[in-house]
């Protein structure tokens, strides 16, 4: 009868273990990377009552005859199935679609090592990118040129860097030119703007002034009091449909004094103009220079590059985050904090850049919402309340037939 007591009193153990992880998962409902655990049992040793045996030539065979003994702790999983993205839309919060993990540590190298799938990070104030603690992220390190490489550490944003000038040395012009004007009338004037290499801008002007019959003049002069030539005049020419058969092309020349590299030589594609009897509005497109850019932005991509975006337009990598797998994640130690640890059952972490090498791909301006299933959860709880009910019913039951026992002396 002690039996039945014993199997009960596992089986209330064991229960309210299964409940200390449902109250933990519900716990964690909200908690962002938060992975939910599930418990499992098995029985526990069976007290031989009498042993099977074989049939003979007199009798059958006998099923061995067993008492369990209650019940133990099979196993308390980790479940990294993904959780559904919740939308930020904040260039620093990332999360990983698929397996993968993000890597921290506080010193930036790989010593202290964690693993997290909660991808809330910021930067600090020297620019470092970190956790929610301070923990550093780790990447692949960019030069110069914003070209990633294959070392890892922690990812720095450069916050005073800046991208040098870049000087023009190609200027795209469209728009029309208006054939009803009249030869030898000015048609059009417009202005260009070109970076030295110093990225200083200036200004010249192109005069458009109507030749002949389909037939202009290009003339390019500094806009200055009195203008000065900026190059070499050309003629251009167009045919009876408008399009334009020859001198596509101007070579521009500027003498600076400003201490930038002198001659600025730069070529103007007209290439793209047409002459239609509509008004004129040839102008600028586009130019290949830039002036001098400070960073004033930055942001994770779907491949984990911190990408910043400079004040004149143009982007560099100024990192890219890393991401680990492992051949058995949930042999992960949980470290609190989103933490994980590594140990001896989960496999040395697999490193790769997202979305390469079995690592699943970044989900920019999301967050990884807990994938706790709060349906799944409160059943769980009836079933693991239940359970606890019907076991304690057993050791009142054998506290009554104990009692009748002890009463069968009176």
């Amino acid at each position: 009868m002690m039996r039945s007591m014993n199997s009960a009193v596992s089986a209330l153990r064991n229960h309210q273990l299964r409940m200390d992880v449902i109250g933990n998962n519900i716990a964690n409902v909200n908690t962002i990377g938060f992975k939910s655990s599930r418990v499992t049992f098995k029985d526990s040793l069976s007290q031989m009552l009498r042993g099977a045996s074989g049939p003979d030539t007199s009798r059958g065979g006998t099923n061995p005859q067993q008492v369990g003994l209650g019940m133990d702790l099979s196993s308390v999983d980790t479940l990294f199935t993904t959780g559904v993205p919740d939308r930020t839309d904040r260039g620093l919060d990332v999360m990983v679609n698929g397996e993968g993990f993000f890597m921290v540590s506080a010193d930036g190298t790989d010593n202290g090592m964690y693993y997290t799938r909660a991808g809330n990070f910021d930067i600090d104030e020297d620019g470092n990118l970190v956790n929610a603690d301070g923990l550093r992220v780790l990447g692949y390190k960019t030069d110069a040129s914003g070209n990633v490489g294959t070392e890892i550490g922690g990812i720095v944003v450069p916050l005073a860097d800046s991208i040098p000038p870049i000087a023009t040395t190609s200027v795209t012009m469209e728009g029309n030119l208006d054939s009803r004007t009249a030869d030898t009338a000015l048609g059009r004037q417009t202005e260009i703007t070109v970076i030295d290499s110093l990225g200083t801008s200036h200004k010249i002007s192109l005069a458009f002034t109507k030749t002949g019959p389909n037939a202009w003049s290009v003339t390019p002069t500094t806009v200055a009091d009195p203008p000065q030539p900026a190059g070499t005049a050309v003629n251009i020419t167009f045919d009876t449909n408008g399009k334009l058969t020859s001198g596509g092309s101007l070579s521009g020349s500027l003498a600076l004094t400003n201490g930038a590299t002198t001659p600025l030589t730069f070529t103007i594609d007209m290439s793209e103009l047409t002459q239609y009897g509509t008004e004129s509005n040839a102008l600028m497109r586009s130019q290949n220079g830039s002036p001098v850019g400070v960073l004033t932005s930055y942001a994770i991509g779907q491949r984990g590059e911190v990408e910043g975006v400079f004040s004149n337009g143009r982007t560099k990598i100024l990192g890219q985050i890393a991401t680990s797998i492992f051949a058995n994640p949930a042999g992960l130690v949980k470290m609190g904090g989103n933490l994980y640890r590594s140990s001896a059952n989960s496999g040395d972490p697999q490193v790769n850049k997202p979305g390469t090498g079995g690592n699943g791909g970044l989900q920019p301006g999301a967050l990884e919402m807990s994938n706790v299933d709060l349906g799944k959860e409160f059943t769980n709880m009836i079933v693991t309340q239940r359970g606890f009910q019907a076991n304690s019913r057993i050791i009142s039951t054998t506290d009554q037939m104990l009692e009748e026992l002890v009463n069968l002396k009176r």
